[in-house]
């Protein structure tokens, strides 16, 4: 089944709830108008049964009561639909007018002054297929003898109508509902072409244009969000993408040095005959380019695992100060080489794997070794605080640039040449770094003043 557009829902919406107003407000005068009528007819009768009783005791009073009836017919002259019908204490019709022809089950209870039929009480009721509304009232003035007095009015007019306009009121409330929902679909594709122009703006933006922005300017407050949002986007992932190009260009360099190394070194040795050393000393330069390749795939594939959460950390209570210690006596040799000191202040204690915890050290301790001059020290910092672990690698050195800080942990980034020796490896030992750091739900990051830079790693501390 096709979804109903937005325009359309919203059109229907506006239908759908002009109809329900206006059909309560139809209600509500429908029961006004009865209501009105009700209280005219009311008004009506009250005064017919003044008129006939001040009639009664002006007859009484000049004991003239066989009088009465042409009088009251006089009186009753001129009001068509008004039926009146008067009872002596036995029940028996002592005057009617013209066709009355009152319900005697009526009758009866008005001359008993029964709950049905009190005093002033106006009622409804069917005769003949005509509507009325009576009130009775009960009149003795100057004699034992009281009479009951019954009047009626047809109401037909009335029903009519009300038949009548409640048919109006309906015709009225459906043409206005299609009004609305004409209106409504107007007003809505009318309000909706700013998304329509947002929606244009998007399907042009391809690849090759990541670096397009929706204009914000313009916009309506509502669509502004979602603009930004979108810019935002936007820049995501033109960031990624020039990220993705960037590693792609960067796989493709590191790997061809080695290839290109292996291809003449295979095309020197194919070039004459050579004695056996000479075979075994190429095969071991070929070695060495194969190690590095092998490393840099492994790296690669150890980073896309991680990315896709491939490999879970295990959980087991890792003391910084003794991995450190350990790497430290495993780098000994190469910071003797280079001249360069290693020292290790502080405790702390974290719950995580150990073997990858010590992989990402390794590679802390190692980049810091790298970019040390000789003659000056590493140092490692441990802290404890509440609940977190603080770990800080710190060398002297050049200062990196603040704009380079961020992108220190991509693959294959390289600060400036100056900082980047023959043999430093692919450029991927920060971004394994973070990558584990993540995966134990911790923080890394790196600050570099004129006289240190500093890597600070925050971990979740062993409970």
């Amino acid at each position: 089944m096709k979804a109903l557009s937005l325009t359309s829902r919203i059109s229907l919406l506006f239908a759908g709830a002009a109809s329900l107003v206006l059909l309560i407000t139809g209600f509500f005068l429908t029961q006004g108008v009865e209501a009105h009528f009700k209280e005219e007819d009311r008004h009506e009768l009250h005064g017919k049964l003044e008129l006939i009783q001040n009639l009664f005791k002006h007859a009484y009073r000049q004991n003239k009561l066989e009088l009465l009836p042409q009088r009251l017919d006089d009186a009753l002259v001129g009001h068509p639909g008004l039926a009146v019908v008067v009872t002596d204490a036995t029940g028996g019709v002592w005057f009617a007018t013209s066709g009355a022809d009152f319900p005697r089950a009526l009758l009866q209870a008005c001359q008993t002054r029964s709950k049905g039929c009190a005093p002033g009480t106006l009622q409804e009721w069917m005769q003949a297929g005509k509507s009325y509304r009576s009130m009775a009232e009960t009149i003795s003035a100057g004699s034992d003898t009281s009479h009951t007095v019954v009047v009626a009015q047809d109401i037909q007019h009335h029903e009519r109508f009300i038949s009548k306009f409640e048919s109006v009121l309906a015709i009225a409330i459906t043409l206005a509902a299609f009004a609305t929902a004409s209106l409504g679909w107007i007003a809505t594709r009318w309000g909706l072409s700013p998304l329509r122009q947002v929606t244009n703006m998007v399907a042009g933006i391809s690849a090759e244009r990541l670096s397009d922005r929706l204009p914000t300017t313009g916009l309506p407050p509502e669509l502004k969000p979602l603009a930004a949002a979108f810019n935002a986007m936007l820049t995501r992932l033109d960031d990624a993408f020039r990220r993705l190009s960037e590693f792609s260009a960067n796989i493709a360099h590191e790997l061809r040095t080695p290839i290109s190394n292996l291809m003449t070194q295979t095309q020197v040795a194919l070039s004459s005959a050579r004695g056996k050393d000479e075979y075994k000393e190429i095969l071991y330069s070929s070695l060495e380019e194969y190690e590095r390749m092998a490393q840099m795939v492994g790296d690669m594939l150890y980073l896309a695992q991680t990315d896709n959460r491939l490999i879970t950390p295990g959980v087991e209570k890792v003391n910084l100060a003794n991995e450190i210690q350990g790497l430290f006596d495993y780098f000994e040799a190469w910071a003797e080489e280079r001249a360069v000191s290693l020292t290790q202040t502080g405790s702390a204690a974290v719950s995580g794997d150990r073997l990858m915890l010590r992989r990402a050290l390794s590679n802390l301790i190692s980049n810091a070794i790298r970019h040390t001059p000789p003659g000056q020290t590493v140092r490692v910092f441990l802290h404890s605080d509440a609940d977190k672990a603080i770990l800080s690698v710190e060398n002297p050195g050049l200062e990196i640039p603040q704009a380079h800080l961020p992108r220190l942990f991509d693959r294959f980034y390289r600060v400036d040449p100056s900082r980047q020796r023959k043999g430093d490896g692919a450029g991927l030992g920060l971004a394994i770094v973070k990558s584990i750091v993540s995966a134990h739900g911790g923080t890394i990051s790196a600050s570099s003043t004129n006289e240190a830079t500093r890597f600070q790693i925050t971990l979740p501390a062993a409970s």
